[in-house]
């Protein structure tokens, strides 16, 4: 049973049928505990800084989603907390591929996501950020 209420939960099969995707997502979360906020996952290895997957939009979004979980779980929570996702592309295109490879990781999480399509991220080989909120339950 889910620690926080997921109001008008949904899935993009059906807000986004022409674009193939699944996701679990929701229009808002009330959340209960402590806040835990994401600094914005990238593509790159946490301990020696590396960046990885260059050109590659699925992979680069597996490594961001990893970092996401293991911050998680170093915070005391799981991936089962975030309440919300905000991703960053470079290029629409990678759009579905992103979404596709983050919704696995996010599968019955249901949290509310922002997309937003930029000039540039911070380093020219990252294609995707992905940032995150959660809240650990008391």
């Amino acid at each position: 049973m889910p620690v926080h209420d997921r109001i008008r939960p949904f899935n993009t099969r059906e807000t986004y049928p022409e674009q193939k995707l699944d996701n679990d997502l929701c229009q808002a979360v009330v959340a209960r505990g402590r806040t835990v906020f994401v600094r914005g996952q990238i593509a790159q290895d946490l301990d020696t800084r590396e960046s990885l997957f260059p050109g590659d939009a699925t992979l680069q979004t597996r490594q961001a989603m990893a970092n996401i979980k293991m911050l998680m779980e170093e915070a005391g929570g799981d991936i089962s907390h975030v309440c919300r996702v905000v991703v960053y592309l470079i290029d629409i295109r990678y759009r579905e591929d992103v979404y596709r490879e983050m919704g696995q990781w996010l599968r019955g999480v249901f949290p509310v996501s922002t997309g937003l399509v930029v000039s540039a991220l911070a380093r020219p080989e990252w294609l995707v950020e992905i940032e995150a909120t959660a809240v650990i339950p008391e």
